[in-house]
């Protein structure tokens, strides 16, 4: 399998790069970057044959079977359609999009060329929720309540790593995308209940920097949600699973019983990174010809939640 990763040499782009190292059978044959001189850089540490600035070179390429987009999210749907369109499968960092007109016109071209079309919603494949996922889809769980708290200190426009960003980060469709989607995900419903509160605008950023979101399934699942990029102490998104039967406390690959007491996820996954989890099912996927966990149609429940919370803002 041969993948090309565009925005390597971001934050995000390298934990691909270093995931799919993992992977046996699959090279990274080619990536893609905003400056011709960081990108050949990037190839030359990695032992990466190919370095361009120009997606559509990549895509040309007969060494490229694959994609994973790494970019910023406003480019997302359109580079998307372009892997398709070029006839390679594709994976989108979350979120697909950054609206849910553009979410709708991925899942339409992906059912018009075939190809495999994944989103990251990588909350599927930590360990610590796949634990929760399978015992509630064999029973011993029912969820009541997720309370979800993702914090960050971004006052200026810098990525996971403190670098400078190109582009400008959203809470509701990146940030709130994970937990929508996870919610959905967990409960095997959509919401029916949905609403949405956020603060004021950064004078600079022109994005909310405060917001709360809650959710209701029609079974009585409830989900509570907060979010920030004011928030100066730990960074992260830390999840309260209460059931019916315990509560359970997830931290990124981390899972805790409602006591603090670790749970062993030693036996969930090949791995314990998440990030090589969505690439193993990316390109698990592809080799058996079959629709992804997470394809982009069936996150597309998401971006249509996401739509709804942002109409509450308005109203």
């Amino acid at each position: 399998m041969r993948i090309c990763v565009a925005g390597a040499v971001g934050a995000f782009g390298t934990k691909h790069v270093e995931a799919l190292g993992a992977i046996e059978g699959v090279e990274v044959t080619s990536i893609v970057g905003r400056k011709q001189a960081d990108v050949a850089d990037f190839a030359n540490r990695h032992s990466i044959g190919h370095a361009t600035t120009d997606l559509g070179e990549a895509l040309a390429r007969d060494d490229v079977d694959a994609v994973i987009l790494s970019t910023p999210t406003q480019m997302h749907a359109e580079q998307g359609i372009r892997c398709m369109q070029a006839g390679k499968h594709v994976l989108i960092e979350i979120p697909m999009a950054d609206n849910l007109a553009d979410s709708r016109r991925l899942v339409e071209v992906q059912q018009q060329t075939g190809v495999v079309a994944m989103a990251g919603h990588v909350r599927r494949f930590n360990p610590s929720h796949q634990w929760i996922h399978n015992r509630i889809a064999s029973g011993d769980l029912k969820l009541l309540q997720l309370d979800v708290q993702t914090y960050f200190f971004r006052r200026t426009n810098t990525n996971a790593a403190g670098k400078p960003r190109s582009w400008t980060d959203h809470l509701l469709w990146h940030h709130a995308c994970h937990t929508v989607d996870l919610f959905q995900y967990q409960t095997g419903q959509i919401a029916s209940e949905v609403y949405g509160l956020q603060g004021p605008p950064h004078p600079d950023l022109g994005i909310a920097m405060d917001m709360s979101i809650g959710m209701k399934t029609p079974s009585g699942a409830i989900c509570t949600l907060s979010l920030s990029f004011n928030n100066d102490g730990p960074f992260g998104t830390f999840f309260r699973y209460i059931c019916d039967n315990g509560t359970y406390l997830a931290r990124y690959d981390d899972l805790y019983d409602g006591r603090e007491q670790p749970i062993d996820l030693s036996g969930v996954a090949v791995s314990s990174n998440g990030i090589e989890l969505i690439d193993r099912e990316f390109v698990s996927a592809i080799e058996e010809g079959r629709e992804p966990n997470a394809s982009v149609a069936q996150c597309l429940s998401a971006m249509e939640t996401l739509d709804r919370i942002e109409r509450t803002f308005r109203s």
